[in-house]
């Protein structure tokens, strides 16, 4: 039940044009966006913000925090007329959930024009890709020598007390134990399952990624789950570690960005988005983060491109949840994990 590339394709193919407006029809003043902060919030600035928003007069303002606090003050503006927010970044998955009560304008070619450089496979009508990356397995190739194959590798009794997870990746860590377990992202219930059988083995969960880092780097664990540009950094962090694609296939995660319907500067929004999807920005945040771009015309250097692209081949793996059963399912998961899997 996952959304096919074909479905996505279809989807961004049949964006209604009613409402779009040229993304250069910027009037300068400020624009305001909901994001994240550290490396993210800082190379927006550097390679978005300050080269290609400046000189079109437009002030960018960044309201830092996390995406719950971005989701509630979206919920709690939605019924006014004249939002806080321009411009707001969410993760994939949280983009649609959103997108399906109405609280975004429709993005198209004509309002953002670089959208048609954008990864079809990885576009909603709502929300345009920024970044992305894909789930691999990471480990520690000096206590693991031959490199896992599969997602079901992580329930091997030899890896009992020394198998990791991130708390934060919880969905991500359900939709691979669904995967292990032979079902589909359209239906978790088998991953909680097959979650329910890695009680044996001792896992041991970090509340963060860096916690994660930290616990493979002190071989307290030698295997997890993490975004390829995880491993990306922390490999550059001194940290032994490798990545290993899962037969199962691969789940991206894509960080977007939207544009509120009460917005007061929409026009200056869209010039924003445009800028995301600028071909040396997205470059830029690849060479610092490890994400890959989303635009096709981004050129990345052969060895960074090595360590943190996927091939067509991989690409042809991608299991791209569908979203709609995630949003709906989010609470569900959020309850068996803090309940059932981490607390017993």
């Amino acid at each position: 039940m996952h959304s096919t590339r074909r479905s996505l394709l279809l989807a961004a193919a049949s964006l209604p044009l009613a409402t779009a407006r040229p993304a250069l029809a910027a009037v300068g003043g400020r624009v305001v966006v909901a994001t994240w902060g550290g490396d993210y919030g800082d190379l927006l600035g550097k390679h978005v913000e300050q080269p290609l928003l400046k000189p079109l007069g437009i002030e960018a303002v960044q309201s830092v925090d996390d995406g719950p606090p971005r989701k509630a003050k979206l919920l709690a503006e939605r019924n006014g007329r004249r939002g806080s927010l321009d411009v707001v970044s969410m993760v994939d998955f949280e983009a649609s959930g959103l997108a399906q009560l109405g609280l975004f304008e429709t993005l198209t070619e004509v309002n953002v024009p670089n959208a048609k450089n954008a990864i079809a496979a990885l576009r909603q009508p709502q929300a345009l890709p920024h970044i992305y990356s894909g789930l691999v397995i990471a480990y520690n190739p000096a206590k693991i020598k031959a490199a896992p194959k599969s997602l079901a590798d992580l329930w091997d009794p030899k890896y009992k007390g020394r198998v990791g997870f991130a708390d934060i990746l919880f969905p991500y860590n359900i939709a691979a134990a669904s995967l292990a377990a032979g079902g589909t992202l359209g239906d978790l219930a088998p991953g909680m399952a097959k979650l329910g059988e890695m009680k044996a083995l001792a896992p041991k969960i970090f509340a963060t990624n860096e916690a994660v880092a930290q616990a493979l780097k002190a071989e307290d664990i030698w295997i997890t789950l993490a975004w390829r540009a995880r491993v990306h950094q922390w490999r550059r962090a001194g940290v032994s570690v490798a990545a290993a694609v899962p037969a199962e296939g691969i789940v991206p995660t894509t960080f977007t960005a939207s544009v509120p319907r009460n917005s007061q500067q929409k026009d200056n929004a869209f010039a924003y988005l445009n800028a995301m999807l600028d071909a040396g920005a997205q470059s830029a945040f690849a060479e610092r983060m490890g994400y890959v771009p989303t635009v096709t015309n981004a050129k990345l250097p052969p060895e960074l491109a090595a360590q943190i692209a996927f091939t067509p081949e991989e690409q042809s793996r991608f299991k791209v949840p569908d979203f709609g059963y995630f949003a709906q399912a989010m609470p569900a998961l959020q309850q068996y994990w803090s309940r059932d899997f981490k607390a017993a």
